[in-house]
């Protein structure tokens, strides 16, 4: 006896393929492809490749250098990409403006090895850690070229480490051998206002006019603002002073020792504190492969994969377990892993409003300029 008419089962099936041609494209599956946009030389050697040879999931890389650069794309919409590593600070603003997708945790069972310190810190941030996850974290600092500094200012270095940029006395004398700045407004008043004796994100316009005024005193003495090429610059000798990243000085402090150029660099931690950083993954909300960009993030963190991050920038990382992997010269620099004295010193990012954001803009602009 027949319960269903002839052509029933011939009905499900053009039903079924209705149905999944109206599916929207997260529920449909995937095509293999994974868009990445992340800070320059801040990845291991072979993270990409050893993904994608588990997965099969073809990565497209692109790099920027600037909170601001990758802010104004997700701004703008429509990025193209599906996983970017916005700093804590900067990711702050675009969850509560609706540019990022909420994690789902589920498909990322790794977030288990993370520390749970520095996921209370990025919870200040994002309530819930419901948005963003790890990559590195650091200081912005100073990187120097030991002997070159020492024979400009003809004698030891100032008990205040900042004194080198932000005091005329030794800016001057450093010209001669180059200065650098990050390119980043985000970057250089933080330092800039806690040498001035302000909050660094102060939510006063009057306390960054005190730093202006103190950037135009020492604008003369710079001599490039770089927020990646300065790591060759300083690595080459044409630098001796970089107002930059802890982990990209040490970058730039190998590759002089692997060239053999004679040039002693050294990534310093200042004694009065510095401004810390806290890089994170986040998904944009328009993602086309969320699905793949989750696979990506457990990937990650993974204690050895994680290990392998710290081992080729020099950055410290949110996997205790990957202390195992991470090598013995790297585990022993204390401006990689500081301790727990110097840590104490320093001052966690925040976020600031719109007006704040612009005022920064435009005096820093007005400091480059020269104006």
């Amino acid at each position: 006896m027949t319960l269903f008419p002839r052509n029933f089962h011939r009905a499900v099936a053009v039903l079924a393929v209705s149905i999944t041609s109206l599916m929207s494209p997260a529920q449909a599956a995937e095509e293999k492809v994974l868009n990445i946009y992340n800070w320059s030389d801040y990845i291991g050697p072979d993270t990409v490749a050893n993904f994608e040879k588990e997965t099969g999931i073809k990565v497209r890389y692109d790099n920027f250098d600037t909170n601001e650069i990758l802010h104004a794309k997700l701004v703008a919409g429509k990025t193209g990409y599906d996983l970017v590593v916005p700093s804590s600070n900067w990711a702050k603003i675009q969850l509560e403006g609706g540019l990022l997708m909420p994690l789902d945790k589920s498909k990322i069972p790794n977030l288990k090895n993370l520390d749970p310190n520095l996921m209370k810190q990025l919870g200040s941030m994002d309530p819930g850690n419901a948005y963003i996850t790890p990559w590195l974290w650091g200081i912005t600092t100073l990187g120097i070229n030991v002997d070159k500094v020492k024979a400009a200012i003809g004698g030891p270095l100032p008990e205040n480490a900042w004194d080198l940029i932000f005091k005329p006395e030794y800016a001057s004398k450093l010209k001669s051998c180059g200065i650098s700045m990050l390119d980043s407004a985000d970057e250089v008043f933080p330092a800039a206002m806690r040498y001035v004796g302000k909050p660094p994100y102060s939510k006063n316009s009057a306390d960054y006019q005190v730093a202006a005024d103190m950037l135009k005193t020492i604008r003369p003495y710079v001599t490039l603002f770089s927020s990646s090429g300065y790591i060759n610059d300083l690595a080459g000798g044409s630098l001796c002073l970089s107002l930059g990243w802890n982990g990209d000085i040490n970058i730039a402090a190998a590759r002089a020792k692997e060239a053999k150029n004679g040039n002693n660099i050294v990534s310093l931690v200042p004694s009065t504190g510095a401004v810390l950083f806290f890089d994170t993954m986040a998904i944009p909300a328009d993602a086309a492969h969320p699905e793949n960009a989750h696979k990506f993030i457990n990937y990650i963190l993974r204690p050895e994969v994680n290990a392998e991050l710290t081992n080729k920038v020099f950055y410290a990382n949110g996997v205790p377990s990957s202390a195992k992997f991470i090598k013995a010269e790297v585990a022993a620099n204390k401006t990689v892993f500081m301790t727990a004295e110097d840590l104490a010193k320093m001052v966690p990012p925040e976020a600031v409003n719109n007006d704040i954001r612009r005022l920064r803009t435009r005096l820093f602009t007005t400091f480059k300029t020269g104006r």
